[in-house]
């Protein structure tokens, strides 16, 4: 397929895609270089294919994607990336798309962002399809990443994400809804950082998380992974001190305060899971003007979400990502606790009591142990907040 990567209504690069597999098999032709995807190398005046080939085919559903084959199954797909050229790479993170050489369309058309979509391929992924349907695979569901189900869906005209959970606790959707009270309680009164607030869904007794669209037709989301892989790392820095010499290099502004907004909040909720594909900035598509970091998203990987309740403690070395191995040392680079209102925190561990009461997948031993969890979680926080004013 010859075709054409647009950002929007502006094209990039011109393409030969392989039908079957969905891989970049030549960059054909360069018509504006400046809107390419950030953190992707020009080597002799064109874009290096395989930096290029790595995001077109980050962009389709991850193989660790909970129930990925059976889905594939029923939408008769033998390869997950071949739904990238069913929906044209069109996403609900940015506008970059594919656009056919021999039959061009409108951005505005197929969009969306303003179009309809189907729910299809969402229903495929949930289990919630017959593998005997015809079904229409024009969906953002096609380009969306992560392990756990999820699925795009238009709910009173907002186009709204729904995140399962893992087994055997199916937690990570109310670990999602207890991060957005512990955002509120850490922003009382102040403009920290910027959040996305997610909310309980219930469906035949299974917990499930939803949230809005946080990107608009005018913005698009930025990985802190390509951010990251924008300026070549020396060997003397650490990834920290690299992340942010990208940032500045790039004209991102309020990174630094982000990230250490960003790890005292994960400390908190003990995630174990805050990778360079879960966090990121946000820049105009039309302008290219970095706007800033983007609200914090995606925090249901924490809490001890997949341990038995005997393991879990407050105190012990908990794991981190991404610029050290654990909470302990990360937190170190947060630097000054003293904006934090501890005050606000008290009770934070039985509003989660409350909220977690109302799983059939989690007992009362398991609830406790997760309250006291992250009660203990602000208790140590606390402590290391005293020691710096001593």
């Amino acid at each position: 397929m010859i075709c054409t990567l647009m950002n929007k209504h502006t094209p990039v690069v011109e393409l030969n895609i392989d039908d079957d597999t969905a891989s970049i098999l030549k960059v054909t032709k360069v018509i504006h270089l400046e809107p390419l995807p950030v953190g992707i190398p020009i080597i002799h005046g064109l874009p290096d294919r395989k930096a290029l080939n790595d995001w077109w085919r980050g962009r389709s559903i991850p193989a660790s994607r909970s129930g990925i084959r059976e889905a594939l199954d029923i939408m008769n797909i033998p390869h997950r990336e071949q739904l990238l050229t069913k929906c044209y790479g069109l996403s609900l993170s940015d506008q970059y798309w594919i656009n056919p050489k021999d039959q061009p369309l409108d951005w505005e058309k197929i969009n969306f962002f303003h179009n309809p979509f189907s729910d299809d391929v969402g229903n495929a992924l949930f289990g919630q399809a017959s593998p005997h349907e015809e079904l229409d695979l024009m969906s953002p569901c096609n380009t969306s990443d992560g392990w756990l189900r999820k699925k795009w869906k238009i709910i009173d005209g907002k186009r709204c994400l729904i995140k399962s959970g893992s087994n055997p606790f199916l937690q990570e959707p109310l670990n999602e809804v207890l991060a957005t009270s512990l955002h509120r309680r850490l922003n009382h009164g102040l403009n920290h950082a910027s959040y996305v607030p997610y909310s309980p869904v219930w469906e035949n007794e299974i917990p499930y998380s939803e949230c809005e669209n946080f990107i608009t037709p005018e913005t698009e989301l930025v990985s802190a992974y390509n951010i990251y892989k924008s300026v070549k790392k020396l060997n003397h820095h650490s990834s920290y001190d690299h992340f942010l010499l990208c940032c500045e290099h790039l004209g991102i502004p309020g990174m630094k305060e982000f990230l250490n907004y960003l790890m005292v909040f994960d400390f908190l909720i003990a995630n174990t899971d805050r990778h360079f594909g879960n966090f990121g900035a946000v820049r105009n598509v039309d302008t290219l003007a970095w706007l800033g970091p983007a609200p914090v998203f995606d925090s249901g990987t924490s809490l001890w979400h997949d341990q038995v309740s005997r393991v879990i403690r407050p105190n012990g070395d908990v794991p981190s990502h991404p610029f050290k191995p654990a909470h302990a040392e990360q937190i170190v680079l947060a630097g000054s606790l003293n904006w934090i209102d501890f005050s606000a925190l008290r009770d934070i561990d039985a509003e989660f009591q409350t909220l977690l009461s109302g799983s059939p997948y989690i007992d009362t031993p398991r609830t406790e142990a997760l309250c006291n969890g992250l009660k203990g979680r602000v208790e140590q926080l606390e402590r290391l907040a005293l020691e710096q004013t001593q």
